[in-house]
């Protein structure tokens, strides 16, 4: 019941789209190669795939094995009896880039942004930053997990630092109790892995502890840590299945479970997007046709149902909490929080390419309940600095970036606020930290 609510709401949110008819592939030819992460290749990519075939009009849509293991290929039939193959290799977010610059793939799938290297070595085929490249389309979170009896329910992320590289080795270190950990991780391929590496072990100056038993399938190191009860192990969030998720601090923020809400926020400090990148210089049909229909209605209720967070916009009601400045509180009292953030490109006050796709959603949301006329506050927030006045005035500039794009779509609003490196969402000492903590919110009254 609930899944229909949230498909539905997703349906009402965001604009329908018209899709062209694609040119049919010569026989024996891909319509498309995808390569990349396995968290999107595993199910999510093939899903898309099978709802663009049908949406195109292809009969018998069924996915079959390719020649590996994490390999699928999705096949359809025209009207007129011919085949449609479309092959997704899902062997980890760098294969993608390598097999986009090979010739060998027209669309890579990535669980994380590319890469400054990545992104040099494509030059030829056109900016990889640029907003018809780069799309993202779902949220996840990297679910950190435990035997379902394990008595700890909260990490801190240098707790999890130390865990994942070896230097704590016993659960009595961490005030628990069962004796040696066993560390479990994706392999050096995946999209997962470099997210925690990123966000946990890189910014620590820590590597990924030697003993660690390592894997390609997310489903896999699951079953093995729910089995395993010194186990811990990291994954995305549709694979905790029988695993205990156990709630994160980064820094000064508050301890977050990997629920839908914090996600779709990406306040949580273990969230991520997943992204397909498009090259942008060039013309694959089929691949243009996949990245639209992934943004679209279907799309975006495609990925709720398998398991990820739609980019669509919802009003959450939240409760206040005693950390919460006393202004903020009164916001929250009165006002129902939409399910987005916008965030920043890293050193710009320009709106990164989410933020860009998401003034549209907004708007949308707004329009369709009738709250364009002063029935908005944006609340600004921002890392630290040595001046609260300015960490102050920083986030409530950022609030007005918003506020400019919004109000050029006929928004007024109530307020408009900052409040500084009040209640961060990531540490304050990283970039990535900075990046996630400088955001801003939408209130609806």
């Amino acid at each position: 019941m609930l899944r229909a609510v949230l498909l539905g709401l997703i349906c009402s949110a965001l604009p329908a789209v018209a899709f062209a008819t694609l040119p049919l592939p010569a026989d024996g030819v891909p319509a498309l190669r995808i390569q990349g992460s396995n968290t999107i290749g595993a199910s999510l990519g093939p899903a898309l795939v099978e709802g663009l075939m049908q949406v195109q009009g292809l009969q018998n849509v069924h996915v079959e094995p390719g020649a590996s293991d994490n390999e699928q290929r999705i096949v359809g039939q025209s009207l007129d009896g011919r085949s449609v193959v479309i092959e997704v290799a899902a062997h980890g977010s760098s294969t993608g880039f390598t097999a986009l610059k090979a010739g060998k793939a027209e669309l890579a799938a990535s669980s994380r942004p590319i890469k400054d290297s990545e992104q040099s070595n494509l030059l030829s085929l056109g900016d990889f930053r640029s907003a018809k490249a780069e799309q993202v389309i779902a949220i996840d979170g990297v679910a950190v997990i435990l035997h379902p009896d394990n008595p700890l329910h909260q990490l801190n992320t240098e707790q999890l630092a130390q865990i994942f590289s070896g230097e704590v080795r016993t659960w009595e270190e961490l005030g628990g109790t069962g004796g040696a950990i066993h560390v479990y991780a994706r392999d050096d391929q995946s999209g997962t892995y470099d997210t925690f590496k990123e966000l946990v072990l890189s910014k620590r100056g820590k590597t990924l502890t030697a003993d660690a038993r390592r894997f390609e399938s997310s489903e896999q190191l699951s079953d093995k840590v729910s089995q395993d009860r010194g186990g811990i192990g990291f994954i995305g969030l549709p694979s905790v299945r029988h695993a205990q998720a156990v709630a994160i601090v980064d820094g000064d923020s508050k301890a977050m479970l990997p629920s839908v809400g914090l996600i779709a926020t990406e306040d949580y400090p273990l969230s991520r997007r997943l992204y397909f990148y498009l090259p942008p210089q060039a013309h694959q049909p089929w691949a243009e046709a996949l990245v639209q229909f992934a943004q679209s209605t279907k799309g975006q209720a495609i990925v709720a149902n398998n398991g990820f967070i739609a980019q669509t916009v919802q009003a959450v009601k939240v409760s206040t909490s005693p950390e919460m400045p006393a202004d903020y509180q009164a916001i929250v009292k009165q006002a129902q929080r939409l399910s987005v953030n916008f965030r920043f490109a890293q050193g710009s006050a320009t709106l990164d390419n989410k933020a860009q796709r998401d003034l549209k959603r907004v708007l949308a949301y707004l329009k369709n309940h009738d709250k364009l006329n002063r029935e908005v506050t944006l609340v600004g927030f921002g890392d630290s600095k040595s001046d609260p006045a300015r960490a102050t005035l920083l986030s409530k500039l950022r609030a007005m970036a918003v506020r400019r794009e919004l109000v050029k779509n006929g928004v007024s609003f109530r307020d408009i606020r900052g409040f500084g490196d009040e209640m961060p969402v990531a540490a304050n000492n990283v970039d990535e930290g900075r990046i996630k903590n400088r955001r801003v919110e939408v209130w609806v009254y």
